[in-house]
């Protein structure tokens, strides 16, 4: 039975993945916060399964906590087939506010530190064993220019890639992917106060579709994962140069349809 671990399990594309493994029978760690949520998903999960599941509660934008997982996941003991690095958060904060820099470093602890260390961690113990998959939640905002958070999730996307190429290198069968969805049927958006009320509906992905396909993607070794058809023709189009103005322009429509809740 194989095991896999998911950062931010218990909400949005990290609670997908965590049904998803459970769904196949897979073991699941789950790391996150609230301890109460994660017990709550691990029971509901448990039984409707019958596998096991168990939970670190950890706050990544915190060295201490995101050491610790990384030693967990380091340990011999613990055999991991799969780690998805998911936690995060929306960003809405502008480039030159001052008084959000405490919440602009806290995103890059989250979404780059915890992703570099607990990548790190998992390769080597990986590596070390012969096989396994990591799986990095980026995004298709990497490819625009939306704030930090497209920065980050750019970040997010080139060091998966060039982990993925150190990986091959090792001789083993470790591989790792960068996931870019678009559009996600989560509260992510409603969270991170970006307005998704004049989206028309065939943007939108189910988290359960994305989940399967970023699985699928993972397990043959794919360095990058864009679920959905609509999503990857979206992106395909905007790696032209052609549509750089084009880019830009809707990096500036999106910068300005965020919202302070």
């Amino acid at each position: 039975m194989a095991q896999a671990l998911v950062t931010g399990g218990t909400s949005g594309i990290g609670k997908a993945f965590v049904e998803a493994l459970a769904a196949r029978g897979d073991d699941v760690v789950i790391v996150a916060r609230d301890a109460e949520r994660m017990q709550e998903l691990a029971e509901e999960l448990g039984t409707k399964h019958g596998v096991h599941i168990e939970w670190i509660t950890a706050d990544l934008a915190k060295a201490e906590d995101v050491t610790r997982v990384a030693d967990w996941i380091e340990d011999p003991a613990h055999e991991l087939d799969l780690v998805v690095n998911n936690a995060g958060f929306g960003l809405h904060a502008k480039l030159l506010d001052k008084n959000q820099l405490g919440t602009q470093r806290r995103a890059f602890d989250v979404m780059a530190w915890a992703v570099l260390e607990l990548s790190g961690a998992a390769g080597r113990a990986m590596v070390a064993r012969g096989h396994g998959r990591i799986i990095n939640v980026s995004s298709t905002s990497s490819w625009i220019f939306s704030g930090n958070y497209s920065a980050l999730k750019a970040w997010v996307r080139s060091y998966t890639e060039a982990l993925n190429i150190e990986l091959r290198k090792s001789g083993t069968d470790v591989r790792a992917t960068a996931l870019c969805p678009g559009w996600v049927h989560t509260e992510f958006h409603q969270r991170a106060g970006v307005s998704s009320d004049n989206l028309p509906g065939f943007v939108w992905v189910d988290p359960d579709q994305l989940a399967r396909e970023a699985l699928a993607d993972s397990a043959a070794g794919r360095a990058i994962s864009i679920p959905s058809a609509k999503w990857k023709a979206a992106i395909f189009v905007a790696k032209l140069p052609i549509a750089t103005p084009i880019i830009r322009t809707l990096s500036s429509k999106l910068s300005s349809s965020r919202q302070k809740k």
